[in-house]
Order: C-alpha cells, then structure tokens, then sequence
C-alpha cells in the first residue's frame, strides 16, 4: 500500500541507525515512500527536534506518517504515542518531541503498547528501529490507531515562552532556534501592519535598524531583521552567521522596538 513515512531523528549520517529503521519500514510496507526530514537534530535536543517538526508537517498531504526520534528517554518509562492531528498520524516518543504539533490541537493519542505491532524482543537503547518504524509501517497499511494500544489523555509539551510588551512598549521576543546559516528565530510572528511600524531590535548589546524583506537587501556583512520563511522574526547577518556575530542563541532576548 502507498504511503507517506516521513523520518527525523538525532541519528546522524554516519551510522547505520536511520537505515535500520528505513529496512523495517520497506519490509513491513516495500511500497512506503520514505522522505528524510532531517537525522541532523543535535544529539538530545528535543526542542530543537520539536521546532524542525513543527515547521516541516504543514506541507505534507493529508495521511502522511511522521516518525519523530529525538528520545534522551529510550528505555525508560517514558510513553511511546502516535498521535492524529491536523490529517496526519505522529509516531514518537511522548517527551516534548511533538509540542509544536499538539499547539494546534489533536484528534487522538494512543500510547504504543500493543507488542504485535513491534518487532520481536526490542531492544531498550532502539525503539526507533524496533517500535516506532514498524508500528509507522502498520498504519501505512491500514492499521487503525486504536490498535496500538491505550488512549492518552494528557502528553508532554515543552514549555513555550510567548513575547510580551512592556510598559514603555518594548517588544520582548526570545530565540527559539538557529539554523544552520547562524540565523536567530525568534517566537514572534509579526502581522505586515506591525511590522510595517517596526523601527529596530537589540540583541545584546547590539542595535539593529535595518528591517528588511530579504537577505539581499542589506550589504555583506550587515546585520537585518526579516520574517522567514516559517513566519517567524528572525536577526540575521548576511553571508555570516548572526550566532555568531551577536554571541547569543536559544533562549536569548530580543528587544523589538515598534514605533
């Protein structure tokens, strides 16, 4: 049966982890169509994890399957879930993985305790291989999610800060992530009328005014405020790295200064 089986893992490229949980998939389902989101999650970093999960989903067509695997947690007690949300199913462990995607609210939830849908005798240090890619390859073909086990009434959200206003009208907004390019995102996602009266920000001591549409609209080296292509405010440096430049990162303030 055709299907959707998306994998985003903190597994790496150099290992044979995320192939291991490929071959299980195609085995259960040789039909499957497998697409990597990521296996590049810093090793246990599951808001990080939780952000690239929450970006990515929207753009998937109804039915897919998403395997999530950032799981510090492996072999403890903590839940294995697979939830419905928003016309596609979430495979992963119950730890904050999937809090941007519960945001929007969820359908069902179910914890992964039906052992005839996993391999025989998993092992405690690989539930992605031996849980989540075979139960993901089960609901590719046909199994209903009440199958897998017991409904979950209450799951794990990592706590989202939200920007706020001062007194004197300053904006606070914090880092979320930084991508590759050194780029910082912050959690305000600014309408076109509020940021059409944006006059600049601060990220430490630095003073940035140049509020722009693009990248290129500001000289090499400079720095620029912009919505990004997730909607969210971001500090950059062109051809840089705003991380660097600005020594800040998740977690940090930005000051938002609108007129």
């Amino acid at each position: 049966m055709a299907a959707i089986i998306t994998l985003l893992t903190d597994f790496g490229l150099v290992d044979g982890y995320g192939a291991a949980m490929k071959g299980v998939i195609l085995t259960l389902n040789p039909q499957a169509t497998i697409v990597d989101v990521t296996h590049e999650v810093p090793p246990q970093d599951v808001g990080y994890g939780a952000y690239i999960l929450g970006t990515v989903y929207p753009y998937f067509p109804p039915g897919t399957i998403h395997v999530a695997v950032v799981d510090p947690g492996v072999g403890s007690a903590r839940a294995a879930v697979a939830v419905q949300a928003a016309g596609q199913t979430f495979v992963a462990p119950d730890n904050g993985l999937l809090t941007h995607v519960l945001a929007e609210g969820y359908d069902a939830a179910v914890a992964l305790t039906e052992p005839r849908f996993w391999r025989p005798q998993p092992a405690r240090t690989f539930h992605g291989r031996d849980i989540f890619a075979p139960v993901a390859a089960h609901l590719s073909l046909g199994v209903p999610l009440a199958s897998l086990g017991e409904p979950v009434e209450e799951l794990v959200r990592l706590p989202l800060a939200q920007p706020h206003r001062r007194a004197d009208g300053t904006w606070v907004a914090q880092v979320i992530h930084v991508d590759r390019f050194g780029n910082l995102i912050t959690n305000m996602r600014p309408d076109p009328a509020w940021l059409e009266r944006l006059q600049g920000a601060q990220v430490g001591s630095a003073i940035i005014h140049a509020v722009v549409g693009t990248y290129a609209d500001v000289p090499s080296g400079s720095p620029a405020i912009l919505v990004g292509s997730g909607g969210y405010l971001e500090i950059a440096l062109r051809d840089g790295s705003a991380q660097r430049e600005f020594g800040a990162g998740v977690g940090s303030e930005v000051l938002l200064f609108p007129m």
